[in-house]
Order: structure tokens, then C-alpha cells, then sequence
């Protein structure tokens, strides 16, 4: 009797060790699937990135240059222009120009990224060319000298630069549906009007947002701010769950910023995986925005208008730069 109760219990059993085993089996096919899925979906990405961008030839100058900066990072962003290849400052840089500068620290815990504009009439000294503006630098010499002049200036070492054309802009705004940039004053601007607060804008709005600087009394000084508006508001847009739960949005994204993006070697698709996921736990709230401190403008011998740089304010930057408390610098100085 014993044995057909045990029998019978044994019987009972075996339905829930099926079940059991089959939903074992379920979950290792969703994974496998999953896995597979995303392998297909991180390979396409980084087949879009790496046919896409344009690797920049000696992108750091030789010779000495400052220490690395341990766990943090420096990134120098350039945004240049290749409609611009005449010489609007008569000062025999023709040629391209850095009309976007922006050096980009990220902390060493990736929670905190602070993206420090450079003005680019900063008057600077330019290694071999004596004072100049700082986006003269680029005409002479290209991204090698661009980074020299910055790790000179700022006494710091930059880890990496990307460097995209304006048109980039527009194509990464498109990508992303579009981005809710605030506007800290109104204008008009290549047949488009912003107003002063949020501004939906399209990828051709964008451009001419981040790019106009005659329409302000101060010039380059408001655009420089709305380039950083336009920067917190493109970051927020990524990192949103509209774009982060949207692998289409995300390809697209990748496929738009690429075209128009060069890096340097070292900055492959795996190094910027491996950058991403150590940024995994940042959020848009932890970046932060200003301005290389200035000291009013000025006059040079021949002519030129150019802002004159801060330079105690840069000395202590370069200090909370080397020591990773930018946070700490950025508390005690106005943000731009």
C-alpha cells in the first residue's frame, strides 16, 4: 500500500519537474535569442560607427606633453565648418577653422561630466606662431596643434578628440526625432525664430541655433551658450527612454553622427562601448556647463578683436582639471 502511495506521490512529481525543466529551457532559449539578437544589434552598430567615422592622422602633437589624469578623462570636442574656407579675420588663417571647441572632463566615477567651452577669439599663445586666436590653430596646423594649444593652455592632457562638422548637428537632431532646446534669449536665425524658453527644433533649426553669433551684442559669447543648450538638451534626448527603448532611433543615431565624425585611432567602437558602459551610471543631471573664464576683449597690432583670458581663473580650472573636482571649481565660479 506504502508503495503505490509513494508511486503515486512520484507520479505527482513528475509534472512539476517537467514544468520546471521546461521553463528552465524556455528562459535558456529567450537568452540565447536575446543574446543573439543583441550581438546582431551591437555588430550593426559598430559596423555603421567604424565605416562611418574618419580616423585623424597624427591626431596629437609630439614631444612632451602634460601627465595623464589618472581615472578621469579629457575629451577635446571640435566642431569645425567646411563651408568656411575663406579668411573673415584677415589674419592669414584661411582654411577651416575651430568654431567649436569644448573640452569635455569626465570624472573618474562617471557620474560627473563637465563640458568647459573654449571661445574661439580666445587670444592664446599658439605653439610656433606666437598669440592668436585660438581657432587659428586649427588652419595652421589641424587637430595636432588644436590639442597642443589646449593641453598648453589648460596644462592637462587630452585623452581623445572628436571633431565634427556643423552639419553633424542637423544630422543628430534629425536622428533623434528632433530636441526641446531652452534658449536663453529670442532671435532669428537662418528663416527660423526662437523664442526665449523651450524651442522644438528640427535638425535644421538646430544648426542655425548653434551656429549664428551676429544677431547677439555680445557675439560668440551667446552662441557659445547656446551651443551648450543645445549639448544638454541633445544628452538628454539620448539618454531618455524614448531613445534608449528604440534600437532604430539608436542605429539611426550612431549611423548620422558617424558620417560626419572623425576621431582619433584610439577611439574605436570597442573603446566607446567599453566608454559607454563605464558612463553607465551617469545621468543627464550630471553634466555640467561653462565657459573658460575671460577677461574683457581687446585689440591686436593688426587689428583684431579678441577676448582676453582670465588667467588666474584658468590656473585654478587647470588645478580642479588635474585633481578631478571640476564640481568643486565650478561651485565657487559662475557656470556659462
Amino acid at each position: 500500500m506504502s508503495g503505490r502511495r509513494a508511486l503515486a506521490r512520484s507520479h505527482r512529481r513528475r509534472p512539476v519537474r517537467r514544468a520546471l525543466l521546461i521553463a528552465v529551457g524556455l528562459l535558456t532559449l529567450v537568452t540565447i535569442v536575446l543574446a543573439v539578437v543583441v550581438s546582431a544589434f551591437i555588430g550593426g552598430l559598430a559596423h555603421r560607427y567604424d565605416a562611418g567615422r574618419t580616423v585623424i592622422d597624427s591626431p596629437f602633437p609630439t614631444g612632451a606633453r602634460p601627465s595623464a589624469s589618472g581615472g578621469a578623462m579629457n575629451v577635446l570636442l571640435i566642431g569645425s565648418d567646411s563651408r568656411a574656407r575663406l579668411d573673415p579675420d584677415h589674419d592669414g588663417a584661411a582654411g577651416g577653422r575651430a568654431d567649436v571647441l569644448m573640452l569635455a572632463h569626465l570624472s573618474a566615477d562617471r557620474r560627473q561630466v563637465s563640458l568647459i567651452s573654449i571661445l574661439r577669439d580666445s587670444w592664446v599663445d599658439v605653439p610656433g606662431h606666437g598669440t592668436a586666436k585660438i581657432n587659428a590653430a586649427y588652419s595652421w596646423g589641424g587637430v595636432a596643434l588644436t590639442v597642443q594649444t589646449v593641453e598648453q593652455l589648460l596644462d592637462v592632457r587630452v585623452d581623445h578628440v572628436a571633431e565634427m562638422d556643423f552639419a553633424g548637428f542637423a544630422g543628430m537632431t534629425d536622428a533623434l526625432g528632433g530636441v526641446t532646446v531652452d534658449s536663453s534669449t529670442a532671435f532669428d536665425a537662418g528663416g527660423h525664430h526662437f523664442t526665449v524658453g523651450p524651442n522644438r527644433m528640427d535638425g535644421d533649426a538646430a544648426l542655425a541655433f548653434v551656429r549664428e553669433r551676429y544677431a547677439f551684442a555680445d557675439a560668440d559669447h551667446t552662441r557659445v551658450r547656446n551651443q551648450q543648450a543645445f549639448m544638454r538638451a541633445l544628452v538628454q534626448r539620448v539618454v531618455s527612454e524614448d531613445t534608449l527603448t528604440s534600437p532604430g532611433r539608436i542605429r539611426q543615431f550612431v549611423s548620422s553622427s558617424s558620417e560626419y565624425l572623425s576621431v582619433d585611432p584610439g577611439l574605436d567602437f570597442s573603446a566607446l562601448v567599453g566608454l559607454g558602459w563605464s558612463l553607465r551610471d551617469f545621468r543627464a543631471a550630471g553634466l555640467a556647463t561653462t565657459t573658460l573664464p575671460s577677461a574683457g576683449g581687446g585689440t591686436s597690432d593688426d587689428g583684431q578683436s579678441y577676448v582676453r583670458i582670465d588667467r588666474s581663473a584658468v590656473s585654478s580650472l587647470s588645478i580642479a582639471l588635474r585633481s578631478d573636482d571640476v564640481s568643486g571649481w565650478l561651485a565657487t565660479h559662475a557656470a556659462g
